[in-house]
């Protein structure tokens, strides 16, 4: 093991985000609902069409 010290050589490329660009954009919360209520009524009805597609009309 050496004493000596050696000298460490830095990258100073690196690039750092400013602030004001990398701040999310934020969406309004009525718009999430309204994203959110239609993701749950396709599930919802992609569900039901299983349940008529697995649904036995012969009793």
């Amino acid at each position: 093991m050496s004493t000596d010290k050696e000298v460490l050589e830095t990258e100073d490329d690196f690039i750092t985000a400013d602030s004001e660009e990398a701040e999310p954009v934020v969406e309004p919360v009525k718009s999430n609902l309204s994203k959110r209520r239609t993701i749950d009524n396709l599930l919802e009805e992609r569900r039901l069409q299983r349940q008529l597609a697995d649904y036995d009309f012969d009793l």
